[in-house]
């Protein structure tokens, strides 16, 4: 048996299955799930030693059909969505939601939203049930889960990290911003969800080290010209601007010679 990974949206969440076969990598599978069954595309292949009462396991490859099937299930869940939206207007249910879902088998309907506070959506799910006749979930997601839904194109220039290949996000803090020197301007750190910018946490690390023994602005320091005030401060290049002097003239003292 062998351990693959296997994502069910692209540049979606990984999840591990047990295969019996050699399959390959980007091939379409039917999983099972404690949801019900999956259709999802492996991705990689891990070695070591496997747990096998730990996983689920693939049950097929997918086949013309299956891949058919999948494609009709995607415009269902346009409708569904579609449906949910047009009962929340009408039940007057202060949420906003983004998805829906059905699993493979179509035992479980899976929608996800917005809201500001606790909702009670209880009468919605009835209704939902009674429409669709499968299990009614309806999960509350965060902001970074809707950008990740619904893309877009970030300050750089291309579409967003989340819903481009970020399988996973890590907790991003605003240190991660001082410590690269930038101006904490929201406008500026943060992404199209309104958090801190996810590619905050990518230099980080780099930029910790390249801070080591590194002045900051404000500093007081001796240079060869005499002692100064530092203004600005190129960390990855660990060079610092320095006014000398009662003229205030400016030195850069290099780091890397002291």
């Amino acid at each position: 048996m062998k351990l693959y990974s296997v994502i069910f949206k692209d540049h979606g969440k990984k999840y591990h299955f047990l295969g019996e076969n050699n399959y390959e990598i980007n091939s379409n599978v039917i999983v099972e799930t404690e949801n019900g069954l999956q259709y999802g595309k492996i991705i990689e292949c891990l070695d070591g030693k496997i747990d096998e009462s730990k996983y689920k396991k693939i049950i097929k490859i997918a086949n013309l059909e299956d891949k058919e099937y999948y494609l009709e299930l995607l415009k269902e869940n346009k409708l569904a969505l579609e449906k949910c939206r047009e009962l929340v207007k009408k039940l007057e249910l202060n949420m906003t939601v983004i998805s829906a879902d059905f699993n493979f088998d179509k035992t479980q309907l899976l929608f996800g939203f917005l809201a500001d506070e606790r909702i009670d959506f209880r009468e919605l799910a009835k209704k939902l049930a009674s429409i669709y006749h499968t299990r009614i979930e309806l999960r509350q997601i965060g902001v970074r889960d809707k950008a990740k839904k619904v893309g877009g194109v970030g300050v750089c220039g291309q579409t967003i990290c989340c819903s481009r290949f970020l399988n996973h996000i890590d907790t991003i803090s605003m240190n991660m911003a001082k410590n690269q020197n930038l101006a904490l301007n929201p406008s500026k750190i943060n992404g199209l969800c309104g958090r801190l910018l996810c590619c905050l946490q990518y230099e980080d690390e780099n930029y910790l080290e390249c801070s080591q023994g590194m002045p900051s602005i404000g500093d007081v320091i001796k240079t060869k010209n005499g002692e100064g005030e530092v203004v600005s401060v190129d960390i990855l290049n660990r060079k610092c601007k320095v006014l000398v002097g009662s003229n205030k003239e400016e030195v850069e003292i290099d780091n890397n010679e002291q």
